[in-house]
C-alpha cells in the first residue's frame, strides 16, 4: 500500500490542478472576445504560457495532473472509492480509467510545453480520437458508441450533482450551503458539456467525418447557437468555473483512501 499521507497529497494536488485548468477554461469562455483562444484545456494552458512565469505554472499544473492520473488509476483499478464489481460499478470504473487516459494526455501537453517551448502540438483531442477510431474496422459505429458513452457520462455527472452523491466523498464543515450549491452547479454544467460533446462525437460517426467531432469549445459554440443561446453559453461557462471551484473543494475536503496493490490485482483478475 502507498503511504496514506503521500497519496493524499498526490490526489488532492491533482484535484487542485484540474480545478485551475477549468477556471482558466471558464475565463476563456467568458472573455474570449478579449483574451482570444478557444475555451478548451489546451488553449487555456497555452494562454497561461504567455504570462509571466507561465512555463513554471504550466509545468506545475502538468505535475499536478499526473497526480490526478494516479488517483484516477487508483479509483478504477484498485477501487479506492469502494464501488464494487457489479455491472454499474464496472461501468463507473471504466469511465474513471478513461478519465485517467484523457488527463494523461493533458499532463503530457502541459509538461511538453513547459520543458520544451512548442514541444507539444495543440489541437482538439476529441477530433484526433475520432480520426483514430474511424480508421479502425467498423470505426464509424465505434465513434457513435463512444459518443453515446459521452452522453451517458454527461447525464451521470449531472445527476451526481443533482442527487448530491458527491457529498459522500467529502468532509465539508457545517454551514456549507453555498459550497454545496457551487458544487451542484459545476457538476451539472460539466455534465451538459459532456453530453453535447457526445452528441457531436456521435454525429461525426454518423457522417463518417472526424472533423465533425466536438471539443469543449465546439460544445459551447453549439449551445451558443440555440434559442436563448447567449444566456445558455454564459450560464454553462460560469458553471465550468463552478466546476473548477468544485475541484478545489475536493482538493481540500476529499476523502482519499490509499490504493492496495492486492485489491488492484483482484480487480484486474476479475475483469479478465
Amino acid at each position: 500500500m502507498i503511504k496514506g499521507s503521500r497519496f493524499d497529497m498526490l490526489a488532492k494536488g491533482g484535484y487542485a490542478a484540474r480545478g485551475i485548468v477549468f477556471l482558466l477554461v471558464a475565463g476563456l469562455a467568458l472573455f474570449s472576445g478579449v483574451a482570444g483562444g478557444r475555451p478548451e484545456t489546451k488553449s487555456a494552458l497555452s494562454t497561461l504560457l504567455g504570462q509571466p512565469l507561465g512555463r513554471v505554472w504550466v509545468g506545475a499544473i502538468g505535475l499536478g495532473l499526473l497526480g490526478f492520473v494516479a488517483w484516477r488509476l487508483a479509483q478504477s483499478l484498485a477501487d479506492t472509492d469502494g464501488h464494487g464489481r457489479d455491472a454499474k460499478a464496472l461501468a463507473i470504473r471504466a469511465a474513471l480509467l478513461g478519465s485517467a487516459i484523457t488527463y494523461l494526455g493533458v499532463a503530457g501537453y502541459a509538461l511538453g510545453n513547459a520543458l520544451f517551448p512548442g514541444g507539444a502540438s495543440e489541437g482538439s483531442g476529441e477530433k484526433g480520437l475520432a480520426g483514430w477510431i474511424m480508421s479502425q474496422p467498423f470505426g464509424s459505429y465505434l465513434a457513435i458508441a463512444v459518443g453515446v458513452g459521452f452522453v451517458i457520462g454527461g447525464v451521470v455527472t449531472a445527476l451526481k450533482g443533482i442527487t448530491r452523491k458527491f457529498e459522500r466523498y467529502l468532509r465539508v464543515p457545517d454551514n456549507k450551503g453555498i459550497v454545496t450549491f457551487v458544487c451542484i452547479y459545476g457538476l451539472v454544467a460539466r455534465g451538459v458539456v459532456f453530453a453535447v460533446t457526445g452528441i457531436l462525437f456521435a454525429y461525426a460517426g454518423f457522417r463518417v467525418d472526424p472533423r465533425q467531432a466536438g471539443s469543449m469549445g465546439d460544445a459551447l459554440e453549439w449551445l451558443h447557437q440555440l434559442p436563448l443561446g447567449s444566456f445558455l453559453y454564459i450560464a454553462v461557462a460560469v458553471g465550468l468555473a463552478a466546476f473548477g471551484i468544485y475541484n478545489l473543494v475536493e482538493a481540500r475536503y476529499r476523502i482519499v483512501r490509499s490504493p492496495s496493490i492486492a485489491e488492484a490485482k483482484r480487480s484486474i483478475s476479475v475483469a479478465g
